[in-house]
C-alpha cells in the first residue's frame, strides 16, 4: 500500500486505566476471569480515533458477550489508547463510545487464551447512542465473488474517456491510499517505564526474555525500531513461540525498512497463527517488496480473519490502485455496509466507480462522505475533483461544493471547486450574475493561493468567453508561471493570441503544448506501467460494469 503504514508512530501507554471498580466486578463475573489463571486470560487493546486519525481521549470501550448487556472495560488516555487486561477466552463484540461522536464497534471476534489482541476504531462526529445490541452488530465478511488471478500485461492498460480524464481518475485513485493514516501499533503490554530502567533491567537479566522483550517493544514504541531489533531478537531466541514478541520483530524489521527479514519472520508467525495482524503487516510487506499477488492475498486473509474498517479499506485499496475496479467496488460497499460512518470507505467506494466510468455514483457516494462531517474537507476535494474531469453538472455535487466554500471561505481549492460548479451549471453563457460570482470566488482563489493554476486557466477561460482576450492573455500567462506542466494553458493561450493577430506567438505556444502533452503523456503511461494490473474473475454479475459505460 504505501510508505504510510510503516511509520514509527506507535506510542501506546497503559498509564491512567480509568476502570471503575463496578465495572470490573461486573466484567469478572461476566467473564469468569476471576477463575481464570495468569497464563489463560487474555489481553485487548488499541486506539479511538476520529475521522482525522486523531486520538481521542477519554472515549469509552464496552465488551459484550452472547448478547448480554455492555460492560465498561477501559476508557482511553491521551494518546487515544486503552487495554484491558485478564479477559476469558471467549466470543466478543467490542463498542466504543464518546461525547459528540457516533458509537464506533468491532465484531464478533474470538479471544483465544494468552492472547493480545489490537482493535481500533474509528469514531466520527455525530450523537453518542446506545451501545448496539448483538442484532445490530456488524457481521463477518461473506466469501468474496470474485477472484484475483495474476497480473495484466501493462502495455495497453486502457482506460475510459479522454487522457486528462484517465489520468485525473489514476490521481484519484492513487489518493485513496493517502487515507490510511492512522500508524500501526507497535508496543506491546509496556507500562510507562523509562528506557533507562528498562536497559538497568536487561544489565541484570541478559538472558530474561520479560526483560529483553520489554525494553525492544519500548524502543518501538518510541520510534526507534532499528535499536529494538537486537532486543527483541534475543527474547525471540529465548522464547521463539511468544506471539507478541514475534509480532513486534517482524514490526520493527518492517519499519526499519528489512523487508525480506520481516516477511520471512511474519511467514513463520502465520505457519502456526493464522490471525488478521500478521497478514496484514505482511501485505504491507509484500507491497514493498513489489509483490502485488502476494499483498493483496493478506489483505483479504486478514479481512476475512477481522472484518474490521481498516482491513477492509485496505483491501479494497490495493484493489483499486491495481486496477481491479469491480472488486474494489464490491468490497468498498460491503465495507460502507458494515461501517456507514466510515467516510474514508465512502470515498474508496466513489472513487471505484468512478474508475469504472460511473460518474452519478462516484458523485453520489462523495456527497454522503461530505454530510458525514460538514467540516472535513477531504470529501469536497475529491467531489471537486472528480466534478472537474466532467462537463456534468450536478444539483447534489454543487450544492455540497457551495456547503464547502460557505464553511472554509478562506481556502482557496473551497473557492475554484465552487466556481468551477458554477459555470458549469450555468444556463446560458448570458447569465451575467452567475459569471460574476465564478470571477469573484476564482479571485479569492488566486488571492489565497497565487500558486493555484488552475484558477488562473479557469479565469482566462472566463475572459475568453467575454472576448477579453487582453485578460484572458494575462491570465493564461499566470498560469503556466504558477503550473508549468498544465498543458491546456498553452493551448488556450494560443487559440487567444490568434484571436489578436499574434501569429508567431500562436504557433510558439502551440509547439509548447504539444511538447508538454506528449512528455507528460509519457510520463503517464511509465508510471501506470509501473503498477501492476490484477487480473480477474467476477462469479457475481452485479459487479460487471453497467452496459451503458464503454471501456
Amino acid at each position: 500500500m504505501g510508505p504510510h503504514r510503516l511509520t514509527a508512530n506507535q506510542s501506546q501507554s497503559a498509564q491512567s486505566r480509568s476502570i471503575s471498580w463496578l465495572a470490573v466486578l461486573a466484567f469478572a463475573l461476566l467473564s469468569g476471569a476471576q477463575a481464570q489463571s495468569p497464563q489463560t486470560l487474555a489481553t485487548i487493546r488499541g486506539s479511538i480515533r476520529d475521522s482525522h486519525a486523531n486520538p481521542v481521549a477519554g472515549a469509552a470501550v464496552y465488551l459484550q458477550v452472547n448478547g448480554a448487556t455492555p460492560v465498561l472495560i477501559a476508557h482511553t488516555v491521551a494518546d487515544g489508547s486503552y487495554q484491558s487486561t485478564k479477559i476469558s477466552p471467549g466470543s466478543y463484540n467490542l463498542h466504543s463510545s464518546a461525547s459528540g461522536f457516533s458509537d464506533a464497534s468491532f465484531g464478533p471476534f474470538t479471544l483465544h487464551a494468552g492472547e493480545t489482541k489490537t482493535i481500533d476504531l474509528a469514531l466520527t462526529p455525530g450523537s453518542a447512542s446506545r451501545p448496539p445490541t448483538a442484532a445490530e452488530l456488524p457481521q463477518l465478511y461473506d466469501a468474496p465473488q470474485f477472484t484475483i488471478a495474476g497480473v495484466a500485461d501493462t502495455n495497453n492498460l486502457g482506460g475510459h474517456g479522454s487522457t486528462a480524464t484517465v489520468r485525473e481518475t489514476d490521481s484519484l485513485t492513487r489518493g485513496v491510499t493517502s487515507l490510511d493514516k492512522a500508524p500501526p501499533h507497535a508496543s506491546s503490554n509496556v507500562e510507562s517505564v523509562g528506557l533507562e530502567s528498562l536497559r538497568s533491567a536487561v544489565a541484570q537479566a541478559r538472558d530474561s526474555f520479560e526483560a529483553n522483550h520489554r525494553l525492544g517493544a519500548a524502543l518501538l514504541s518510541s520510534g526507534k525500531p532499528q535499536d529494538a531489533i537486537p532486543y527483541l531478537e534475543h527474547a525471540s531466541r529465548l522464547d521463539p513461540a511468544d506471539y507478541n514478541n514475534s509480532l513486534e520483530l517482524a514490526r520493527a524489521l518492517a519499519i526499519a525498512g528489512d523487508y525480506p527479514q520481516a516477511q520471512a519472520q511474519l511467514r513463520t508467525i502465520l505457519a502456526t497463527q493464522d490471525k488478521a495482524e500478521p497478514n496484514h503487516l505482511l501485505a504491507d510487506v509484500e507491497e514493498r517488496l513489489n509483490h502485488p499477488l502476494a499483498a493483496v492475498q493478506h489483505y483479504q486473509r486478514a479481512a476475512e480473519l477481522e472484518p474490521s474498517e481498516p482491513n477492509l479499506f485496505d483491501w479494497g485499496a490495493e484493489l483499486l490502485v491495481h486496477h481491479a475496479n469491480e472488486p474494489a467496488t464490491s468490497v468498498f460497499a460491503k465495507g460502507n455496509h458494515l461501517f456507514p460512518r466510515s467516510g474514508r470507505m465512502l470515498i474508496g467506494l466513489a472513487v471505484a466507480w468512478n474508475a469504472r466510468g460511473v460518474f452519478d455514483k462516484a458523485v453520489q457516494y462523495l456527497c454522503e462522505a461530505s454530510d458525514l462531517n460538514p467540516e472535513d474537507s477531504t470529501p469536497y476535494l475529491f467531489l471537486g475533483r472528480v466534478q472537474s474531469t466532467r462537463n456534468m453538472p450536478s444539483e447534489a455535487s454543487a450544492q455540497r461544493l457551495a456547503r464547502f466554500a460557505r464553511l472554509q471561505p478562506q481556502n482557496a481549492l473551497a473557492n475554484y471547486y465552487y466556481a468551477l460548479s458554477l459555470w458549469q451549471g450555468r444556463k446560458t453563457p448570458d447569465d451575467g450574475q452567475t459569471t460574476a460570482l465564478v470571477e469573484s470566488h476564482l479571485r479569492k482563489a488566486v488571492q489565497l493561493d497565487p500558486n493555484l493554476g488552475l484558477a488562473y486557466l479557469q479565469l482566462g477561460i472566463l475572459y475568453t468567453e467575454k472576448k477579453n482576450f487582453s485578460m484572458a492573455i494575462t491570465e493564461y500567462q499566470k498560469a503556466i508561471e504558477a503550473s508549468p506542466d498544465i498543458e491546456e494553458s498553452h493551448y488556450r493561450l494560443s487559440q487567444a493570441y490568434l484571436q489578436i493577430g499574434e501569429k508567431e506567438k500562436a504557433q510558439q505556444e502551440v509547439r509548447l503544448y504539444a511538447q508538454l502533452s506528449e512528455k507528460n503523456s509519457e510520463e503517464f503511461d511509465r508510471e501506470r506501467r509501473s503498477i501492476p494490473r490484477f487480473v480477474y474473475t467476477l462469479r457475481d454479475s452485479s459487479l460487471v460494469p453497467d452496459a451503458s459505460v464503454k471501456p
